[in-house]
């Protein structure tokens, strides 16, 4: 059986968004993740919350189901400070944060601090340092760390985390290199598909299959198991077909399992939006993953 996550995004109001974290925790899913960013250029004229005050909201209206950001990203998060709300929010939810984070692409996030743009390779240099520093940071009571980009000097995170040795990191990741860090600090690994778009159902599939054993060899050459890291298929907001049916979906499901996946993640129904998954699919996606509870109407 393969798990299924959902993304609730930060663009209602906070006790709409709440609201629709709980529905998601009764039908039993895994996890909510949420996008962390201060704007989204889909929406970007909707109203749009921060990630990390609505993840605390969450977190105090919830039991069960899991949290996390899917993807905070160096654009305009340092280490330092993020490392604290990280371990804050881990206390706040008793244990049940997971932190989605990626190199961050070019775009309204990556310009509202004011700094020039940045190559592919750039990013992935930048992400390197920062997810270092994180990761050192969640681990450690005091820190002091000089780098070419980021710094931390006696730092401290106490009491640290409640998940020990920290909260879970799940890494976005489509290359080889953004993978080796994954291997290297991540307790999972999430992609959407290809880096560019490919939106018709074979090249789709082609995509994260072809991702999914490149990321067996960067496991394998880092020396660890095949089943290091948790595997987690994001679909798109925009991404549609799937919900063409419940036989539709129940093969895209058993697809997924099949190529090593073990998580999926939709965008929980959207009131006033018809992308994403429709909420009369609900009954069948849960179905599809034995979900043992149906979501409050």
């Amino acid at each position: 059986m393969i798990d299924l996550s959902v993304l609730v995004l930060p663009d209602r109001d906070p006790a709409a968004f709440v609201a629709d974290v709980r529905a998601a925790e009764q039908l039993g899913v895994r996890t909510v993740w949420t996008y962390d960013h201060l704007t989204w250029t889909p929406l970007k004229d909707r109203p749009w919350h921060a990630a990390v005050p609505m993840l605390a909201a969450a977190a105090a209206s919830t039991t069960r189901v899991r949290l996390g950001t899917q993807v905070a990203t160096p654009n305009y998060r340092h280490p330092v400070t993020f490392a604290k709300e990280i371990m804050t929010l881990d206390h706040l939810s008793g244990g049940r944060l997971d932190i989605g984070v990626g190199a961050g692409a070019e775009g309204a996030d990556a310009a509202v601090l004011g700094d020039p743009p940045r190559s592919l390779p750039e990013r992935a240099e930048r992400f390197a340092e920062w997810l270092g520093l994180l990761d050192h940071l969640l681990t450690h009571d005091v820190s002091t760390v000089r780098g070419e980009r980021y710094s931390a000097v006696e730092a401290r995170q106490i009491p640290g985390c409640l998940q020990r040795p920290r909260v879970p990191l799940t890494v976005a990741a489509t290359g080889p290199r953004a993978m080796a860090l994954a291997a290297r600090h991540g307790q999972g690994w999430v992609t959407y598909g290809a880096y560019r778009r490919q939106d018709a159902p074979a090249d789709w599939f082609a995509a994260v299959e072809k991702q999914g054993r490149r990321l067996d060899a960067v496991l394998d050459a880092a020396g660890r198991p095949l089943g290091a890291l948790r595997r987690i298929a994001q679909v798109a907001l925009d991404m549609t077909w799937p919900f063409e049916s419940p036989g539709r979906y129940a093969d895209f499901a058993g697809r997924l399992r099949d190529a090593g996946f073990d998580e999926i993640t939709l965008h929980w129904p959207r009131r006033d939006d018809a992308r994403g998954m429709p909420s009369e699919a609900l009954e069948h996606v849960a179905a599809t993953h034995a979900l043992p509870r149906k979501a409050e109407r």
